[in-house]
């Protein structure tokens, strides 16, 4: 039976060959399809694995720390998160408002009639020049991460900032990467962790302001104070009686104050930023690893 089997095969090989048709022709448009796909998937493949910068702007809840334990910012443990074709630029100080961020030196300790601080001078601070710069600076597909509203609410200067002033600033910053082609991510100010009885609150300002640069430039908003909040809750950080330094919860997670990260805080602060990323389905989530 098998040796009939491949005779019938063989002569319909010798027939079909007569006719000028090819044994494969059958599989022949599978084949192609299958080629056109993985042609297809190539491009994007390319795109995924295309080198991004993420550049980071913010004080010092998001700052590399500068020595020892504490403070830790979210923004120095970020990178760790995506994989080798991200590279996080972290340009957070500590101590500073939006407006000290971008005039350093250059904002007076006097206000306005407006009620501003008053800039002595509107040259840019040199890392704001430096990300403007069209060499070395914001490239297309990058993105831009903003992070202020902590120091802002100072009522002195140089770090006061009002809500209107904070709303230009950070639209002038999104606007500015947008048009090199980069993605601006706009946060609300991380919460420092207040208790009402056993539940955590939210404490800080700017939020209405940031959403509202966000829809003026229709950038996306990360809301970074209610994330943070939640997490508070989920630890069950209230009540508690302000061990910020000690090896509880709070110590492993605070600073010895009621703001600022230890390494652990900071880590999964970073992770409440990229879990957003994930959830808004930004394009940068395709770097998470």
């Amino acid at each position: 039976m098998r040796n009939l089997r491949i005779l019938i095969t063989t002569a319909l090989m010798i027939a079909l060959s007569s006719l000028g048709v090819s044994t494969a022709s059958a599989a022949d448009p599978v084949a192609t399809n299958c080629a056109g796909a993985s042609r297809a998937q190539i491009p994007a493949a390319r795109a995924i694995a295309a080198p991004v910068t993420v550049w980071l702007a913010g004080d010092s809840t998001m700052a590399n720390p500068s020595s020892g334990r504490c403070p830790v910012g979210w923004g120095s443990q970020f990178d760790a998160l995506f994989n080798s074709d991200v590279t996080v630029r972290n340009q957070a100080v500590g101590g500073r408002s939006i407006q000290t961020w971008l005039y350093e030196g250059n904002v007076s300790s006097t206000k306005g009639t407006d009620g501003e601080c008053r800039l002595t001078s509107t040259t840019y601070s040199s890392r704001w020049q430096a990300m403007l710069n069209s060499s070395t600076g914001m490239k297309a597909g990058d993105y831009l991460f903003i992070q202020f509203g902590i120091n802002d609410s100072s009522s002195t200067c140089p770090r006061h900032v009002g809500p209107a002033r904070y709303r230009q600033l950070m639209t002038m910053m999104a606007q500015a990467a947008l048009a090199r082609g980069a993605h601006p991510v706009l946060l609300t100010p991380v919460a420092a962790i207040t208790c009402s009885g056993g539940t955590a609150t939210k404490n800080r300002g700017f939020v209405n302001e940031t959403f509202a640069a966000g829809s003026a430039t229709r950038a996306p908003v990360i809301d970074l104070q209610t994330l943070s909040v939640s997490l508070y809750n989920s630890l069950r950080f209230c009540p508690n009686n302000g061990d910020y330094g000690g090896s509880g919860p709070l110590g492993t997670f605070f600073c010895n104050d009621h703001t600022h990260f230890d390494t652990y805080g900071a880590q999964r602060v970073a992770g409440l930023v990229a879990g957003d990323v994930r959830r808004q389905n930004l394009p940068l989530a395709a770097y998470l690893t």
